[in-house]
């Protein structure tokens, strides 16, 4: 019987931890096989903050395929086909009655799911299944004793897909957190831009307009894409909601002392 191990996520995007993890179940005989299983649409996450089912799954079979064992390392689509929103019993339950007769299934999750377990439905059933939970820095590992494995000599990268989402989006690099093919994907899709999170942060506070934190960090990705102009307003809209916000009266200044030295001409006639 085939020992098939279980990576549950959004891969949001997929990134060198997660292959990481991936290839050391693999390598310490953990499973015959890993499989990203990529949620669609996770119960706790908004719809907002994912990128599209299918941009998710390609860059996850890039990440799967350029592993060192890509034989052995796969991406699936099964939650695709089920209801949405994914839970994680009912994907089991999926599995084991249409293949449980010639596949054994194990999961691989993180300390800080191991933390909320106990909140996802029929937590009880999923506990029937061996589950392998590798360390998360500040997490702990010592819920359901007996009932869990603990890799202790699991890689602990401190990469997330939430700090590359917001790297991308200030047009930070992110290299050294993705597989080349994926952040290639990532480039030539627009997935998570700073124009998208333009866009974002735009119809946030179009939903919000005295939340000073959006056009705070509007004003910075302005600023940072040497848009002088669209900077300034953000930051002067923050100082008329609160005359005391700090950072916006140090962000103004220097966006007005950028102006005054690059435009001499219009500041001195």
């Amino acid at each position: 019987m085939k020992r098939v191990m279980l990576y549950f996520g959004s891969f949001n995007p997929v990134h060198k931890g997660h292959m990481a993890l991936a290839e050391y179940a693999v390598e310490r005989g953990l499973c015959d096989e890993l499989v990203l299983v990529v949620s669609p649409r996770s119960p706790y996450k908004q719809a907002s903050e994912l990128a599209p089912e299918t941009d998710r799954f390609e860059m996850a079979e890039t990440a799967c395929a350029a592993s060192r064992y890509p034989d052995r390392i796969k991406p699936s689509v099964v939650e695709f086909l089920l209801p949405k929103p994914s839970y994680t019993i009912d994907t089991l339950r999926y599995l084991t009655e249409n293949h449980g007769a010639e596949m054994q299934f194990s999961i691989l999750m993180g300390a800080d799911q191991l933390e909320r377990l106990d909140g996802w439905k029929e937590y009880e059933k999923i506990l029937e299944y061996p589950i392998y939970v590798y360390p998360r820095r500040g997490e702990r590992t010592d819920k359901f004793p007996g009932r869990i494995t603990v890799l202790e000599d699991a890689p602990l990268l401190d990469i997330s897909s939430t700090e590359i989402r917001g790297r991308i989006g200030q047009g930070e690099d992110t290299s050294r957190m993705l597989d080349p093919g994926v952040a290639d994907y990532i480039r030539r899709k627009g997935l998570w831009s700073p124009a998208a999170r333009k866009a974002a942060l735009t119809a946030q506070i179009a939903e919000d307009p005295q939340n000073t934190a959006l056009y705070i960090e509007r004003g910075k990705l302005h600023y940072r894409l040497n848009e002088w102009g669209a900077a300034l307003n953000d930051f002067n809209r923050v100082l008329q909601l609160d005359d005391s916000h700090a950072e916006a009266r140090q962000y103004a200044r220097m966006v007005q002392e950028i102006l005054e030295f690059r435009y001499k001409d219009i500041y001195n006639p």
